[in-house]
């Protein structure tokens, strides 16, 4: 009997570590989500906000939508007019746990109502 002394001890600390891990990995991929929202978001409003000046150029509208984007968390890669519309690209990074850094990327496109 007493060969078996620790053994559920051991056990225990398993399980609790695969806990650990799972939760983690739940963590990491919720903030992927998130992230991804995030950027998505950022986009749409900026696109909105380009789409508003679209009429005084490409360099108006991109301004507008850089500051829009960047007053929410994103970066604007890529802003360009087609026609009145405005097309964006946002990015936002995340880093999930310590030394693992991601980035969500959306796009966008906003311009006058046709019909």
């Amino acid at each position: 009997m007493d060969e078996d002394r620790g053994g559920a001890t051991v056990l225990l600390l398993a399980v609790g570590i695969a806990f650990v891990l799972f939760g983690t990995a739940g963590a990491a991929v919720a903030a992927a989500r998130v992230a991804r929202q995030h950027a998505g978001v950022a986009a749409d409003l900026g696109a909105l906000a380009g789409a508003g000046d679209a009429v005084l150029g490409t360099a108006a509208a991109c301004a507008s939508a850089a500051d829009v984007v960047s007053d929410n968390g994103g970066r604007l890669v890529d802003c360009r007019l087609d026609g009145l519309d405005v097309l964006i690209t946002v990015e936002v990074t995340v880093t999930p746990v310590p030394g693992l850094t991601r980035v969500a990327t959306a796009r966008a496109r906003a311009g006058p109502v046709r019909g």
